[in-house]
């Protein structure tokens, strides 16, 4: 099949193994095999893939593949992985794998990083990895920039200001800096990345019914508010603090294009609710293009050949349109 100018005009996405006991290897090889919607090069190290994947390595991504065949950025590993064990001894591996992703992508080689999901605790046994997961990784490699966590599918776009922190700790760390700051990285990231010229945001209020004036909590009228309305005053088209249990219906949903949540859950329920297969965890505010599938390792099932494709073929999409948007 012929690609279209667009897709050669692009570079290649470049796709990390993850964890190789998970299921980051089978996805990427029934991907390619199945007819990848966006070319790819895989970095890893090929013993890790499925017994049969049709692969060929390749000692630069522009390097081309026949159709249906995976193209392979060798990386030796310590180990074999065995599928649903983790191997702490491939620890080293799985963040070189990230590494030369971020490389290849900021000098210009590969367009985008796709990253499969990994094993934050056999990274930090195995290697000492320090850091809470890929978005902080990321950020570190990208010189240590402000970022923030997208949640995305056709139908909705969330964006968690808090993220993996208890539920009694979020009033502490919801600052009007963290906030506007979240809004800002949001609002940039949609026109750049997402091509929309006047990006329309809904802001979720912290409490019940967005505090009800006070009866049921004052951040909203403390530094909610205020916040969104001197954006508003300075152009931005922004909507809130609103009551997050009326935001996310069909009718709401086509009032905004992205939604600024003030918690994990309160961001991430309606989007699974909506798209539970094909949600995509999307980095804002990095200076080149990250996006994953949002879903785990699944030990559970991996090696079985029975994962479903779906979130990381959407993440590998939705990169690639990033991508073209971006360049």
């Amino acid at each position: 099949m012929a690609q279209s100018a667009e897709r050669q005009q692009t570079a290649p996405l470049a796709v990390t193994c993850g964890d190789p006991s998970g299921i980051g290897p089978e996805l990427a090889a029934r991907i390619a095999t199945g007819g990848s919607s966006a070319p790819m090069v895989w970095i890893g190290d090929p013993r890790h893939l499925p017994d049969g994947t049709p692969w060929q390595a390749v000692d630069h991504p522009a390097q081309s593949v026949p159709e249906g065949v995976l193209a392979v950025l060798p990386l030796p590993f310590a180990a074999p992985a065995t599928p649903g064990r983790p191997t702490p001894e491939n620890a080293a591996g799985t963040i070189a794998a990230i590494e030369r992703a971020v490389a290849l992508v900021q000098s210009g080689a590969c367009s985008a990083v796709v990253t499969a999901p990994i094993n934050k605790k056999a990274l930090k046994d195995g290697a000492g990895f320090a850091f809470p997961g890929h978005t902080e990784f990321l950020a570190h490699l990208a010189g240590g920039t402000d970022v923030v966590m997208m949640l995305a599918c056709p139908e909705l776009r969330v964006v968690p200001a808090t993220i993996h922190i208890a539920l009694s700790e979020v009033p502490i760390a919801l600052t009007p800096d963290l906030l506007g700051r979240t809004i800002e990285i949001t609002h940039a990231a949609l026109k750049r990345d997402f091509g929309l010229s006047e990006p329309r945001l809904a802001v979720a209020g912290l409490n019940p019914h967005a505090g009800e004036g006070g009866a049921m909590g004052r951040e909203e009228l403390d530094f909610i508010a205020p916040l969104i309305a001197r954006y508003r005053d300075a152009g931005m088209q922004i909507a809130g603090p609103l009551p997050a249990d009326t935001m996310f219906h069909a009718a709401a949903r086509a009032r905004y294009d992205a939604a600024i949540c003030m918690y994990h859950d309160q961001a991430l329920i309606p989007i699974k609710t909506v798209d539970f297969a094909g949600g995509v965890n999307v980095t804002l505010g990095l200076p080149f293009i990250r996006t994953s599938p949002d879903h785990g390792i699944a030990y559970d099932i991996a090696g079985q050949g029975v994962a479903d494709p779906t979130s990381m073929r959407a993440a590998m999409t939705m990169a690639w349109d990033m991508a073209t948007s971006r360049h």
